[in-house]
């Protein structure tokens, strides 16, 4: 048996009392995070050229800044710990070379805060969540959580527009015995369709912020023409969080049914492991790349595969999908974007999403046998 994690996240509807403490331990977390990122910031900077003086400097702790800041023992000590073990993440991210030096944390960035379940301190209850310091919090669980599924942590959150979320993660144990592969796709990303698949079937994407794009801008603009921190400024902000969000709720619940319905009927999926950002950037695409949400759909595929023993196959981003011939095999040497049905020389004619969803495919199979 192995040990699996899940994520359930939940609307939060804290009274104004416990709303204040929510927003306040986010302030605190955020000072602790930026005071410790400083300190260890000027001891890299001091002792940089030394590695083995810098592997034996100790750190600084919460606990060091609540003699001088006393409001900060007001809040969970949970939250502030955490903190702590994110930056030193961050760091051992930057020196094994997957991240950028860890950043400050504005304001502005993603509210939010982590605490851990010690001694009970958190608890489901009928209608309500028992957190620390908070007591007792409305929740609304739309869904049951197993009783095989042991708490590990609460992550509480909240949106641009005033919403509060909490998500709780669990652990349990499952024997997750691999599926035979009988049923293979490959997903050829579209631009505007999401993905065609070698079926020959489109996602049919709605592009949620192309259609609210109108609305948006024009709610921008009116923004833009209040005063910054007035009474009128924070009420047209939020009409346009607001706006960010549907097209969020909208998108994220598209992925959600596309993604569960191709790990329902297929056991086994193909698709290129493409940079999008890269993408975004270099083909002057941005605003469509982003809409698609091709990253976060191929998260959802994988988990929800892994989760039914399933496979998710990623082929090689260089490899030639849309110049391949799916009939022949020959390669072209060039092919424009705005070509979009491939003509082959041994006569084979297709639409060229089509063509590259099959070579996707028939690569993906190569690279599993």
């Amino acid at each position: 048996m192995a040990i699996h994690n899940k994520a359930y996240k939940f609307r939060l509807y804290p009274t104004e009392e416990q709303a204040y403490l929510i927003r306040k331990t986010f302030g605190c977390v955020r000072f602790v995070y930026n005071k410790m990122l400083a300190e260890r910031k000027e001891t890299y900077e001091q002792f940089k050229n030394d590695k083995e003086a810098l592997k034996k400097q100790k750190f600084p702790t919460p606990a060091k800044y609540k003699g001088e800041f006393t409001w900060l023992k007001e809040v969970d000590s949970l939250a502030l710990a955490n903190a702590q073990l994110h930056l030193q993440t961050a760091y051992k991210n930057f020196f094994g070379g997957k991240a950028d030096f860890p950043t400050f944390k504005s304001k502005k960035a993603r509210k939010s805060y982590t605490t851990n379940v010690v001694n009970g301190n958190i608890m489901l209850l009928d209608g309500y969540i028992k957190l620390p310091k908070l007591k007792l919090v409305k929740i609304k669980q739309h869904r049951m959580i197993p009783d095989e599924h042991t708490i590990k942590s609460c992550t509480i959150s909240m949106t641009p527009t005033g919403k509060y979320y909490v998500s709780i993660l669990t652990e349990y144990e499952a024997n997750v015995i691999p599926k035979k592969l009988n049923t293979f796709v490959g997903l050829d990303f579209a631009m505007t369709e999401l993905y065609v698949d070698s079926e020959g079937e489109k996602a049919n994407y709605p592009r949620f912020y192309r259609q609210e794009f109108v609305r948006l801008a024009k709610a921008q603009r009116v923004l833009a023409r209040r005063k910054k921190g007035s009474s009128r400024w924070h009420k047209q902000r939020i009409k346009v969080a607001k706006l960010h969000e549907k097209i969020t709720n909208q998108r994220k619940d598209f992925l959600h049914k596309k993604s569960y319905n191709l790990a329902k009927t297929y056991d086994c999926i193909v698709i290129e492991d493409l940079n999008m950002k890269g993408m975004s950037q270099a083909l002057n695409f941005g605003k469509s790349v982003a809409d698609n949400a091709w990253g976060m759909f191929t998260a959802f595929l994988q988990y929800k595969l892994e989760e039914q023993g399933k496979r998710l196959i990623k082929i090689d981003k260089w490899f030639p999908s849309s110049k391949t011939c799916s009939c022949c095999g020959q390669i072209k040497e060039s092919l424009s974007l705005s070509e979009r049905t491939f003509h082959c020389d041994c006569g084979f004619v297709a639409d060229r999403d089509w063509n590259a969803s099959i070579n996707i495919k028939n690569e993906g199979l190569r690279l599993l046998a």
